[in-house]
């Protein structure tokens, strides 16, 4: 096997090539980049008026595809009016929220879509959340209204208490209902079919969705989506960096409570009128199958997604498929050679961006192992690992890194670049750095590690804090040692990410100590986690230790944690290793850490 390449800065010689490839395209570039300076606050577009300008400019062109099931534009527009009419009926206003929880299907869609008709914000709850986490998310977003996809039901009915009791309950299913629930199905039967006159007021400094994303704090944080951030994403993505047109088809396996489906694929399709193609979830054995079935000529993905495909065994079809390019965020530098050659993908569109963020990178010039380009005022400061903290300089002021090197990612507030942040004042403000460069000066803080490549392009190299990134998701650590600690026997914990060989992101470790005479049951504490957490969010690893090493202010030392790791060199302590969800935590010994270190056992 060759020896992957690096990440490295670039040349005039990568630059030079990359402008011979994109030179075709530049008129189309430039049309595109003059729309989005042109774009104004106070416009009144929105996703739900670019939807209806499609199904009267296309209507018979395919929007949807799933399953084997298709819906033209004219179809899906009708079918979205019944439910902005029927919300309507409820008394939803622009401004009102309106919590979804579903997994991939159309009908999440036409709520999306209905909901933006109306101006109203679509709450796009996680499919996975439950117990306290779901309950939170609920008071964050306080919904006018709830639909449910009939599989999220025993999730979310523990959690309606936390609502106000007059707030109306939709369930979308064949299933009977229970009492005091509503039937999407039969209360949307019958209603208008014709667009409301609502959508024409939504203007684009409109918020259009609450997404949630996990900090520091342990629990999720409700980020603010505008139209106008969407919009831009379809143009500066879908039209710019992607080039897509009305005759292409993406493929989408990604849930829709995360932003790269919700806003990246969505939006690149509405905005270059093409069709989208919806997997109920993402399948290693079937993605290409379903690629194939639906002609698909581009895909959206995350890192994890890519190397499962790689780690499958190689077919003599691997490059049987329309796909000329794929965007997404977490290819790792060191798969995306060998990915991009064996299944011939020509552009791995690769962006960076978070759902509170106000500026987005993507690799619009086709360069390999960057997360690509951003014409934002942006900056990389210098980071001290260790305190987790800024450099400053004589003066207080923070320094910026050079081509190379590697350092905290900030993107300046401005009115052309506003931070829309979260439901919640006072954690956007805690994102916030004030006086970096210059007296008076605002920066969002990303919290992001990155390598500052020249030519205004960067790669990412690692996250910030106690939050790590595993399948996909964010795993906030504090949520984690709750759940653990409560758990009988267990006194205190620390929780942390672990890299793996050959796994992308970081997999989760607990640090643990028991409560004096007591015994550690990995069966039984598997089975408590899996009552309080998603999947991705239990821990791999578990360290028992005697006792924490705390700071003065009684927090966990988890530098000198993160550095052993699972490692059995620290003075005895057991380690537990989760391989078997049936059987809970097993001892881990040399024979199984050798196979993890040699990248031969994996998560």
């Amino acid at each position: 096997m060759t020896k992957p390449k690096e990440t490295r800065a670039f040349t005039w010689a990568d630059i030079a090539s990359a402008g011979m490839a994109i030179l075709p395209h530049i008129p189309k570039l430039i049309h595109t980049n003059k729309k989005l300076k042109q774009l104004s606050e106070e416009d009144t577009h929105s996703i739900g008026k670019q939807f209806e300008l499609l199904a009267q400019t296309q209507p018979e062109r395919t929007f949807l595809l799933f399953e084997g099931k298709r819906w033209s534009y004219t179809e899906f527009n009708a079918h979205a009016n019944k439910l902005a009419h029927l919300f309507k009926l409820r008394g939803i206003q622009r401004g009102d929220c309106i919590a979804l929880m579903f997994e991939n299907r159309p009908q999440l869609l036409m709520c999306v879509l209905a909901a933006s008709k109306l101006g109203a914000v679509a709450g796009m709850l996680n499919h996975n959340q439950q117990g306290q986490v779901l309950a939170h998310s609920l008071q964050l977003i306080n919904p006018k209204l709830v639909v449910l996809g009939e599989e999220c039901l025993a999730h979310f009915a523990p959690q309606r208490c936390v609502m106000d009791s007059h707030v109306p309950v939709y369930i979308d299913g064949n299933q009977p209902k229970p009492t005091g629930y509503h039937c999407l199905q039969w209360e949307s039967a019958g209603k208008p079919t014709h667009n409301l006159p609502d959508t024409q007021q939504v203007q684009l400094k409109d918020t259009c969705y609450w997404v949630f994303t996990s900090g520091t704090t342990g629990l999720p944080k409700a980020a603010k989506m505008t139209h106008m951030r969407w919009v831009k994403a379809g143009l500066g993505m879908g039209k710019t960096a992607m080039r897509l047109n009305q005759n292409d088809t993406l493929y989408c396996p990604l849930p829709f409570y995360h932003n790269n489906a919700l806003t990246v694929a969505l939006s690149a399709v509405l905005m270059s009128g093409a069709t989208l193609a919806l997997a109920h979830k993402f399948s290693r054995s079937l993605f290409w199958h379903e690629i194939r079935a639906v002609n698909a000529t581009s895909f959206i993905y995350i890192g994890e997604l890519c190397r499962y495909l790689l780690n499958s065994p190689q077919q003599p079809d691997d490059k049987n498929h329309a796909i000329r390019v794929a965007i997404g965020n977490g290819m790792r530098p060191e798969i995306w050679d060998q990915f991009q050659e064996r299944f011939h993908i020509a552009h791995i569109c690769e962006f960076y961006g978070a759902s509170e963020s106000n500026l987005a990178f993507v690799n619009a010039f086709n360069l390999k192992r960057t997360a690509g380009f951003c014409p934002m005022n942006y900056a990389i400061v210098a980071f001290n690992p260790e305190t987790e903290q800024p450099v400053k300089n004589a003066e207080g002021f923070l320094q910026k890194v050079k081509p190379g090197e590697t350092g905290l990612l900030l993107s300046e507030v401005s009115a052309n670049a506003p931070f829309d942040g979260y439901s919640d004042t006072q954690a956007s403000q805690a994102k916030l750095f004030s006086n970096v460069f210059e007296a008076g000066d605002r920066w969002f803080n990303t919290g992001d590690l990155v390598m500052n490549q020249g030519f205004r392009h960067i790669a990412f190299v690692d996250r910030v804090g106690d939050t790590f990134r595993w399948k996909g998701e964010n795993v906030a650590t504090t949520e984690v040692e709750g759940a653990i600690q409560r758990f009988p026997e267990i006194d205190d914990a620390a929780v942390y990410g672990v890299q793996i060989p050959n796994c992308d992101g970081r997999a989760g470790m607990a640090a643990i100590t028991l409560k004096e005479g007591s015994q550690f049951d990995g069966k039984a504490f598997l089975q408590h986690l899996k009552s309080l957490l998603p999947n991705y969010a239990i821990p791999l690893f578990i360290r028992i230790q005697l006792r924490q090493e705390v700071t003065a202010t009684f927090k966990n030392k988890k530098s000198d944690l993160k550095k052993q790791a699972f490692s059995l060199s620290n003075g005895g302590d057991p380690v537990l290793i989760l391989r078997d969800r049936n059987a809970g935590y097993e001892p881990l010994n040399q024979t199984l850490l050798n196979h993890i270190n040699n990248g031969n056992l994996r998560a």
